[in-house]
């Protein structure tokens, strides 16, 4: 399904990745895909492609198929400066996405996020077990504010992250939600941070 940006948007001209592999969860992706346009940004699905020109993988409730073409691989820093935001959502993708075949490296998308967190104007945002993609690079999130699902509470305190017991928690660049079932307040806030409402804090 096309999802065309609007025209006039608070995003529009922005554009924001979606990180995706196998066992995603449809409804998940499918809703940022439609918010996101709604909002007038281009929304680019990522994965690692392993050389291949796209990848197809399949859902985890309905197997839905989804190609994606789109090659995290390729973000370097000048690419990265393109994107608004980077959403790493829920289900397996950022435990099949942290695989890495020589295990005294760090996976692709591990290295993506790390030069992510270097580039504070680029938001980051992870849903329900995404934190899982950093649990390699704990520098990346030790000392900010964020939550998670509760299976992975333990995960990030031991990464030097402080836990919080919100649905939602924004910590500057850092956006993070508690379960799939806060997606939509996920990209709400994703939205706020790009476009802060009249009278916000920063």
């Amino acid at each position: 399904m096309s999802h065309n940006p609007s025209v006039d948007g608070r995003l529009t001209g922005r554009r924001i990745g979606i990180l995706v592999e196998g066992d995603f969860l449809e409804e998940e992706i499918s809703y940022y895909q439609r918010r996101f346009a709604e909002e007038g940004a281009e929304v680019v699905l990522l994965t690692r492609l392993w050389g291949q020109p796209s990848l197809r993988f399949t859902g985890h409730d309905r197997g839905a198929p989804l190609t994606v073409s789109g090659d995290l691989e390729a973000l370097d820093y000048a690419e990265l400066s393109r994107y608004a935001a980077l959403v790493v959502p829920s289900g397996q993708v950022a435990d099949r996405l942290r695989y890495s075949e020589d295990v005294d490296r760090l996976a692709p998308a591990v290295e993506l996020m790390r030069r992510a967190f270097r580039m504070p104007q680029l938001v980051k945002a992870f849903s329900c077990h995404g934190l899982m993609l950093v649990t390699a690079a704990p520098e990346l999130v030790r000392g900010r504010q964020l939550t998670c699902h509760n299976n992975l509470v333990g995960d990030v305190r031991n990464m030097g992250a402080h836990y919080t017991d919100l649905d939602v928690a924004v910590d500057r660049d850092l956006v993070t939600g508690r379960t799939v079932g806060v997606s939509h307040l996920l990209a709400r806030a994703v939205i706020d941070r790009l476009d802060p409402p009249a009278g916000a804090a920063s």
